[in-house]
């Protein structure tokens, strides 16, 4: 007879089933580790030491430092199960806090926490997983993996105000092989709930709300540390290049923004529509400037069936991570690259943010936005 599957998809008992799991210090990766633990899995805890500068460290709500990282520990040891930290800041450092300050000085606005998934947590992380011969490596997304005969998808979260899936677009297929996120199909509050149930020390700790690295959510300051310059003034132009006023930083502004402009005595509501980050520049205009009927993305990653390259296809795209899915035609170019053609225009596309395509629930891929 055949061994039953157990609740992460292998065919032998839990007890049998080694899991890595990754946890930031937070409710959600805690509950995930102690979950598993508690329904006789062979958890073993990793926490990744990511940072650890000033204010960063000690901020209600920030993970992978300081605090974060003695909560995780205190969570494993209450449960009893194994926990190590590995120091990743290097890697971290070259890989997203750079890429950071880098899409800024471009005029881009950056996505800091898929480059994170991209490299350190989805590739570094993964591979030590593997080395630690765990079967699967479980995370505290809010996201689901669906198990089909043609192999595993990913879908949008049972709890629609946690979704985190935007943020995983850049998930290969292979990872996804690997994968397990187990709060995918629960609602915020039930996994508060379980938090409480077991014990869980971190029951009651905040969500995070900004960029973990960004004391303060101060992330100009960040950048101008990183990169001296960063905030040299320059001019604020419409768009006939008539100087309206002058700015203390292009980093300060991204595409759509209309607060903190600091100019005033026009006809009407002025927005960011561009940022020329060759001339420091900031280009303003009325609301009807930043429509785009299409757009083209790079470095396309697709986890669905058949992909757009060649063909066109239509799929539902979400720009931006707080916003809604839009429908779309997608057609694939060659090198990695797609163009994306709007029912409806589409205001405020940034670039440096992804696109990100689904069909209903499921995720299909996404791929970075370039520039108009």
């Amino acid at each position: 007879m055949a061994a039953e599957t157990n609740t992460l998809g292998f065919a032998k008992p839990p007890a049998r089933t080694r899991v890595a799991v990754a946890m930031s210090g937070g409710v959600d990766s805690s509950v995930t580790a102690a979950m598993l633990h508690a329904g006789g899995y062979e958890v073993i805890g990793i926490t990744l030491q990511l940072y650890d500068h000033g204010a960063a460290v000690s901020r209600p709500g920030a993970c992978c430092a300081g605090q974060d990282i003695r909560d995780a520990r205190r969570v494993a040891e209450r449960a009893g199960f194994p926990h190590y930290v590995l120091d990743y800041e290097s890697r971290f450092r070259k890989s997203v806090i750079d890429d950071f300050a880098d899409s800024y000085l471009r005029g881009e606005t950056p996505l800091p926490c898929v480059r994170c998934n991209q490299t350190v947590k989805f590739t570094d992380l993964m591979q030590t997983a593997r080395d630690l011969d765990a079967d699967c490596l479980a995370t505290g997304h809010y996201v689901r993996r669906v198990e089909t005969a043609g192999g595993p998808e990913l879908h949008k979260a049972a709890d629609p105000a946690k979704d985190q899936s935007y943020f995983l677009f850049a998930t290969t297929r292979e990872q996804l092989g690997y994968l397990r996120f187990p709060l995918g199909g629960r609602l915020k509050e039930e996994t508060r709930r379980i938090a409480r149930d077991l014990d869980v020390p971190v029951a009651d700790k905040p969500d995070s709300q900004d960029i973990c690295f960004v004391p303060d959510g101060d992330y100009a300051q960040v950048v101008e540390k990183l990169r001296p310059g960063a905030c040299d003034p320059g001019r604020i132009v419409d768009l006939d290049g008539n100087e309206l006023g002058t700015h203390d930083g292009i980093i300060r502004f991204t595409v759509g923004q209309r607060r903190g402009l600091g100019i005033g005595g026009t006809a009407g509501p002025l927005y960011v529509v561009r940022i020329d980050a060759e001339t420091n520049v900031v280009v303003v205009g009325p609301r009807e400037a930043l429509a785009r009927r299409s757009i083209g993305i790079e470095k396309l990653n697709w986890i669905g069936d058949a992909g757009p390259e060649g063909r066109a296809m239509r799929a539902e795209a979400r720009i931006r991570n707080a916003g809604q899915t839009v429908p779309c035609r997608a057609e694939g170019e060659p090198d990695g690259r797609a163009m994306l053609t709007f029912d409806d225009p589409q205001y405020g596309v940034s670039a440096g943010q992804a696109a990100v395509l689904y069909d209903g629930t499921r995720l299909l891929g996404g791929g970075w936005i370039g520039r108009a």
